[in-house]
């Protein structure tokens, strides 16, 4: 099988050097010319997973058309505000054969899609088409720690196709019939982290952390449902399984983020000091946008909405979040 992988960064390139390993034709697609000529001359990735040798006979190339040529399988794993722009170019070389899989964690901000919705959008309604999701830390992954994910996709048969082709001894697959859940459960679970990143700049504890994972996955479930998606998915491994990961884990950005924010620092500065995506932070305006259309009570997304952009502080957001009016649980 030949795969295009679009998008170099630590995730695209582990999914690369995985894929490799099980003898598929790789070819990784880096939108920046001079970075993929260092990529294809160095054999490592010094900004995004560094450390980690890229076997030789994996093509590098910013040239998009090389890098698709006859690709029966093209792998999106871009920023999610960087989607759009590579599918419509992706659609003038008419992939209609190829299966599309998104592996990107976010939501477009202007028109509050998600990348499935975009990927029809942009390349037609016959196209086959899959998402990836879960608590894959890459470079956890890449290193060969035992690890899983989750492919859904409307046709059953592309989901399992797409478990055979990713699935090693070290990344176990597992199928789902819900790509709206699993899409949602990789995005918001991004807004959570940053919320718990904020709480551990404030120096907070491990009840903390236990209550905002847990309100966080009651608020990504109602929000979720709203939007079409199946209950029982957020408590899988898109749902509960990449919260639990990207809210205790040091290399998660959202997080790590989150804690420079808690810490006192601001959100424009800290964007001019990383090259890395910060995804929960579109996704907070989308989702903080959605939820009044929708009508559903999202009070951590709207703690960290006020906290990124209407400058509340974070102290003051707690205990508004602490006051709120008593409740059930359920």
């Amino acid at each position: 099988m030949n795969i295009a992988i679009l998008g170099a960064g630590g995730w695209g390139t582990t999914l690369a050097i995985l894929l490799h390993q099980k003898n598929y034709q790789i070819r990784l697609w880096e939108v920046f010319p001079e970075y993929a000529s260092l990529l294809q001359r160095e054999r490592k990735n010094p900004k995004f997973l560094p450390g980690v040798s890229i076997p030789e006979k994996i093509l590098i190339s910013s040239d998009l058309e090389k890098v698709i040529f006859k690709a029966e399988l093209i792998i999106l794993v871009v920023p999610s505000f960087a989607a759009r722009e590579i599918l419509h170019k992706l659609k003038k070389s008419s992939p209609t054969k190829a299966i599309i899989l998104s592996a990107t964690k976010g939501m477009e901000l202007n028109t509050n899609y998600r990348i499935s919705e975009i990927i029809k959008e942009e390349l037609g309604k016959k196209i086959k088409w899959a998402v990836l999701s879960g608590p894959t830390i890459a470079r956890e992954v890449v290193e060969g720690k035992p690890s899983t994910a989750v492919v859904a996709s409307p046709k059953p048969e592309i989901a399992k196709l797409m478990q055979r082709v990713l699935m090693n001894k070290k990344l176990r697959i597992y199928t789902s019939s819900d790509p709206v859940g699993v899409e949602l459960g990789g995005s918001l679970k991004n807004i959570i982290a940053i919320a718990a990143g904020i709480a551990d700049g404030l120096g907070f504890g491990a009840n903390t952390k236990a209550a905002l994972l847990t309100r966080g996955l009651a608020e990504i479930s109602a929000f979720g449902q709203k939007m079409g998606a199946k209950s029982f998915t957020f408590t899988g491994l898109s749902g509960l399984g990449d919260l639990v990961t990207t809210c205790i884990s040091k290399n998660s950005r959202n997080r790590n983020f989150g804690e420079a924010i808690g810490k006192g620092k601001r959100m424009k500065k800290l964007l001019k000091e990383t090259e890395m995506v910060i995804e929960g932070i579109n996704t907070t305006k989308v989702v903080h946008r959605l939820a009044q259309k929708l009508m559903v009570e999202v009070p951590i997304t709207s703690s960290v909405y006020q906290i990124l952009f209407e400058h509340k502080n974070p102290l003051i957001a707690v205990g508004e979040l602490m006051s709120r009016k008593e409740k059930a649980e359920c």
